[in-house]
């Protein structure tokens, strides 16, 4: 009897957890699997007192793809939505600073990870895109950690056309932190550094840095969750997955 490969794997040295997600079959999608290793994982890492920060990883050229749209199709349509506040919300209340390490593709709900990650470095194979709209959608609930963060002006453009940009544009807008040509080595660099800090320092810190994202979790958690139900529930939304999922054009595009 075999158990199954991880989707996310953690490993810890020098002081820093990294969770690698691996799940490659669909993409690094947020599937339920994937989310409760991955909320795990914060866990064991923010119980572990030798851990000072934990980096989020990827294997393979795509970051997260987004939701697991082979799972949207519940009786309930807030299980998804509040399975995504709910990692993102780990991702934030996690007292170790969470840096992501981006070095691929970052579509829909994978932006609502690197949101709520306290730092994100990406390198020069980044791209990322809010691909909601297309599909009869909106970021919703991932806009929790985002709109406190992004430069409203692109908030609007990249919303509401869904195109694709690369990291230097992203660390414009806010999304990430800095656009690197080694992002490996502005990993380090960041690592070194909060490896001089306290451990009682950075949860302060990072409560103080993040105040205005609980405020936004807070406000407006119940509002987005119903909105995401609501839209995913949508026959147009229905439609623009089915088309995503059997590779063809949605029926509304011209």
């Amino acid at each position: 009897m075999t158990s199954e490969a991880p989707l996310v794997r953690r490993t810890t040295a020098d002081a820093v957890t990294t969770l690698q997600l691996d799940s490659p079959h669909n993409r690094n999608a947020l599937s339920t699997r994937l989310m409760a290793e991955l909320t795990a994982g914060l866990a064991a890492a923010a119980a572990d007192p030798e851990v000072r920060a934990v980096v989020l990883g990827h294997t393979g050229r795509v970051f997260c793809a987004g939701a697991d749209l082979s799972e949207a199709t519940g009786d309930d349509p807030t299980v998804g939505p509040r399975g995504l506040v709910a990692l993102q919300r780990a991702l934030v209340d996690c007292p170790k600073p969470v840096i992501a390490l981006v070095d691929g593709h970052v579509r829909a709900g994978g932006l609502g990870l690197v949101g709520a990650c306290d730092l994100a470095v990406a390198g020069p194979d980044a791209t990322f895109a809010f691909t909601e709209s297309r599909l009869g959608l909106a970021p919703a609930v991932i806009s929790l950690p985002l709109r406190p963060k992004l430069d409203p002006r692109a908030a609007a453009r990249y919303y509401l056309t869904g195109e694709t940009f690369d990291s230097a544009e992203a660390a414009r807008i806010g999304l990430v932190t800095e656009a690197a040509d080694d992002s490996a080595a502005e990993l380090r660099t960041v690592l070194d550094a909060i490896r001089l800090c306290s451990p009682q320092g950075l949860a302060e810190s990072k409560l103080l840095a993040n105040a205005a994202v609980r405020e936004s979790f807070e406000r407006h958690t119940e509002e987005l969750v119903a909105l995401s139900a609501k839209l995913f529930g949508s026959e147009e939304a229905q439609e623009g997955m089915r088309a995503f999922l059997e590779k063809r054009p949605a029926r509304w595009v011209r």
